[in-house]
């Protein structure tokens, strides 16, 4: 791809030529390991976080636990590359790197708790993640059609149930795990010591104000403290010892994967969030590197997150869209080639070809992970709150979306009765407080807004920031 320039000569005459674009540039290997590396290390704490809180919150062996992360950063390597290179008429062929989406942390966990065992949990997560990835694939051309059904005031919605819902998980992991639940030690002093020096750590690197240490603040205070557990005794590296230095992630590791009403439904409504996601952070990107995206770059896009999800579900990984601080990295170094990101893709695959370095990830104890995850689900909610303010809450039409979708949310957890007495698959839908949320926020915002003449109050468009 090409595009036309103008320099003037010594003369001051202007002088017209043809060069590649700075993003379709091929940089020389040394500048594409480092400049790559630095994108996996911006990358790397969302990328492992995740995995680890899906495992600690349905149950998941420290073994199970290292094969997720290693699949995990395999796949996000492949994701990576197909979005950045791109082929045919696939992937978007900006500096973007995909890594699993944040948002379907509680919808995994929810329908991992469900589940019978933590493999039949994953079973679940991994058909689910399957037919969203082939059903985004599909749609792309007409997703950016949907999206208002989407307002800000539905995503808003969304995303604040989630970061509230995901909370008490936080929570239970920092006071030792739900393990410890019911013994005498959950909740001691010296869990809620371990979590909190977690959160006040990540709380000074964030006021240090340096955006490399902010970009990796989680994943420096996961392994701060970790490191200070360890030295007092109360962490041990043995798993690392029974790991295998070499291992190859293989399709449908743990058998074959089921496909259920409830789990597929609330996949398709994580999907339908990175679909705004994805577009907001392809436009941006887009300006930074100055190179417009269009409708069609959009569409290659989201057929990338299809293509990557899908494989996700087939290499025993999780869905896949564009990391936000990937993109606040091109804009801070200004290096605009999206090669620096395909070797960033190359760098994940290698690593995660590891379960050593994965071993060591797995090691970090519950309560350290609980003060961590509190700060992150707690800033899930925060973007929420942040994109309903872009919705005119004086419009008591979206007051009542926000107010009774919340509510709804609430019910699963509360009334544990709640769908004991309907279908298995009616059930499955409605016990999870993220689904049934996120559904009444939907079907309310189309009764109110989008079936009846009168023109909803939010009615610029806005992307919400991404919580991956």
């Amino acid at each position: 791809m090409s595009f036309t320039y103008r320099s003037k000569g010594k003369a001051g005459m202007s002088e017209e030529g043809t060069r590649k674009h700075p993003v379709d540039e091929v940089l020389p290997l040394p500048k594409l390991a480092l400049y790559g590396f630095q994108h996996v290390l911006a990358f790397y704490a969302g990328a492992v976080v995740v995995p680890i809180l899906v495992a600690s919150g349905i149950g998941l062996s420290p073994q199970q636990l290292v094969y997720l992360i290693n699949a995990d950063l395999f796949t996000c390597g492949i994701a990576t590359i197909i979005q950045a290179w791109g082929f045919w008429k696939i992937g978007v062929r900006l500096p973007i790197v995909q890594g699993v989406t944040f948002t379907a942390v509680a919808p995994m966990i929810a329908i991992g708790q469900g589940a019978a065992t933590p493999t039949a949990a994953l079973l679940a997560i991994y058909g689910a993640t399957i037919t969203s990835g082939v059903v985004m694939f599909l749609a792309a051309p007409v997703l950016g059609r949907v999206l208002r059904l989407f307002p800000p005031v539905v995503t808003g919605t969304v995303l604040t149930i989630m970061g509230l819902l995901l909370i008490p998980n936080a929570l239970t992991d920092a006071a030792g795990g739900a393990a410890l639940k019911g013994k005498p030690d959950f909740g001691s002093w010296k869990h809620l010591a371990y979590a909190g020096g977690t959160v006040l750590f990540i709380v000074l690197l964030y006021r240090l104000r340096r955006p490399f240490l902010s970009s990796v603040a989680i994943l420096l205070g996961l392994v701060g403290g970790t490191v200070v557990s360890w030295m007092l005794g109360d962490t041990s590296f043995d798993q690392v010892g029974r790991s295998h230095w070499f291992g190859v992630t293989t399709p449908f590791h743990y058998g074959a994967p089921t496909f259920q009403i409830g789990p597929c439904i609330a996949m398709l409504l994580v999907m339908l969030v990175t679909v705004v996601e994805t577009v907001g952070d392809s436009k941006a990107t887009g300006q930074i590197v100055g190179k417009p995206v269009s409708d069609g770059d959009i569409t290659r896009a989201l057929r990338a997150d299809g293509l990557s999800t899908f494989l996700g579900g087939t290499l025993n990984a999780f869905p896949y869209t564009c990391f936000a601080q990937n993109v606040g990295l091109v804009r801070l170094t200004r290096v605009r080639s999206r090669f620096v990101v395909v070797a960033a893709g190359f760098i994940m695959m290698i690593l995660g070809l590891f379960p050593k370095a994965a071993a060591y990830v797995a090691s970090i104890p519950p309560d350290v992970l609980g003060g961590a995850a509190m700060v992150m689900f707690g800033m899930v909610a925060v973007v929420g709150i942040q994109t309903l303010g872009q919705a005119d809450l004086r419009d008591e039409r979206n007051a009542l979306i926000v107010g009774i979708s919340v509510g709804m949310a609430f019910v699963p957890s509360t009334i544990p009765a709640f769908g004991e007495n309907m279908p298995r698959d009616v059930a499955s839908i409605l016990n999870s407080g993220i689904v049934l949320g996120s559904l009444t926020a939907v079907l309310l915002n189309l009764f109110f807004n989008v079936l009846t003449r009168r023109p909803p109050a939010d009615t610029e468009e806005s992307v919400p920031a991404t919580a991956s």
